[in-house]
């Protein structure tokens, strides 16, 4: 498939980069921004590199929604002039033809104010038919469009008459033109036919090249957890986010939002990006649950969001799609036959509903930890408007997580 489809210590808080502004401490002037989404991704770490490691469950080979099996990712990243900072990022559940072989699934919707193409049909039918996309908030439209056109053009779907594309957003207005729509067909369809279930590009990419979450550069995360159950089987949850929420950002359990903040955006009288803001979160597994059981699944997701410091504030748009790659439990709903939500669970058989804590814990975790790696491997972005966004900073997380004392 990789190959087809492609009182904290004060001594600490001095240790903070010269672009950052520490409560309570003077700040540098900034460094100089870099102009293009995912210039310097190779120089940022991810959570795990510093010790930060929600849970117990172990991740998977690649701490990626890759990790679950079949699963791709591939990202479009537009860049253009000063204005243009947005993109696409595909998650395919599997490298067939979806519409043919589609895969159960469910969606949580935590607070609205947000746009997701196609939520409705996956509610009713608890399938998904397509490829799921991610991209800003005017250009979902597009976006459906051009996946529903893929979708058609795929060898074996030439009588389909009818196709519900599932594209969900968040607004990266503050960075990007987002009025220009510049989210073409071709974008989609290199997102499409780039994914791979290696590793996952994250930060400044695709969906995420133009967003913010706490007042610092957002972007793509993911992260995975291997979950033993007590039939003896082992599953993977992935989780992959495009952040761009606001609130008091937490790490770890230490309160970052008290001595690391983002430096003064506001110039010549614009206002700086304001605490709401959108999280969309795609939850993957090779657990076999029927649809009922993975909105139970997704609706945990949002706990790992609210770990790291999200208030659900009123204009934030957050929501959760999750779906099982394992192809019975589909194939049972593409039949008609009844779905065997609380059968015993055997060998191949599906969970039973006592069995479900564990994939809880897991995907609490992992959407967690996604959070942190959308954050850690961003990149600092200037934009529209000659509008600027921090990374932040590497060096004061590390000594606020090592003068807190907390597990690592």
């Amino acid at each position: 498939m990789a190959q087809r489809i492609q009182s904290f210590a004060a001594s600490a808080l001095l240790l903070a980069l010269g672009n950052v502004a520490i409560v309570s401490a003077q700040s540098e002037p900034a460094a100089q921004p870099q102009e293009s989404a995912g210039a310097q991704e190779g120089a940022r770490p991810r959570a795990r590199e510093l010790g930060i490691a929600p849970g117990t469950f172990e991740p998977g080979t690649q701490n990626a929604i890759t990790d679950v099996p079949g699963v791709g990712v591939g990202h479009a990243t537009i860049t253009q002039g000063d204005t243009v900072r947005t993109g696409v990022t595909a998650i395919l559940p599997h490298s067939g033809n979806l519409y043919q072989e589609k895969v159960t699934a469910a969606i949580h919707v935590f607070n609205a104010f947000g746009k997701l193409v196609g939520s409705t049909q996956v509610a009713e039918l608890g399938q998904i038919e397509t490829p799921i996309l991610l991209t800003n908030t005017l250009s979902v439209w597009d976006a459906a469009a051009a996946l529903s056109d893929w979708m058609l053009a795929l060898p074996g779907n030439e009588s389909v008459r009818s196709i519900n594309p599932v594209v969900g957003e968040t607004n990266d207005g503050w960075l990007n033109d987002i009025r220009g729509r510049h989210v073409k067909a071709e974008h989609v369809r290199a997102a499409l036919e780039s994914a791979s279930d290696g590793a996952v590009e994250e930060g400044s990419v695709g969906a995420g090249a133009g967003t913010v979450a706490f007042g610092w550069k957002g972007g793509i995360g993911t992260s995975s957890r291997r979950v033993p159950m007590r039939d003896g089987r082992v599953f993977t949850v992935g989780v992959l986010v495009q952040s761009n929420f606001g609130g008091r950002l937490t790490i770890n359990g230490v309160p970052v939002w008290r001595h690391v903040q983002p430096p003064e955006r506001a110039s010549a009288g614009a206002a700086a990006p304001s605490a709401d803001g959108s999280c969309m979160i795609v939850v993957a597994t090779d657990a076999p649950l029927d649809a009922r059981q993975l909105g139970r699944l997704a609706a945990r997701a949002i706990l790992g969001m609210a770990r790291t410091g999200s208030t659900g504030s009123s204009g934030s748009g957050d929501y959760v799609i999750a779906f099982s790659t394992t192809r019975g439990v589909a194939g049972s709903l593409a039949s008609n036959a009844p779905v065997r939500s609380a059968a015993p669970s055997g060998v191949d058989g599906p969970v039973v509903e006592g069995h479900l804590s564990p994939l809880f814990e897991a995907v609490i975790d992992a959407t967690e930890e996604a959070v942190y790696n959308s954050l850690l491997r961003a990149t600092t972005v200037r934009g529209t408007d000659g509008h600027t966004v921090e990374a932040i900073p590497v060096d004061p997380l590390k000594s606020l997580i090592a003068a807190s004392g907390r597990p690592r």
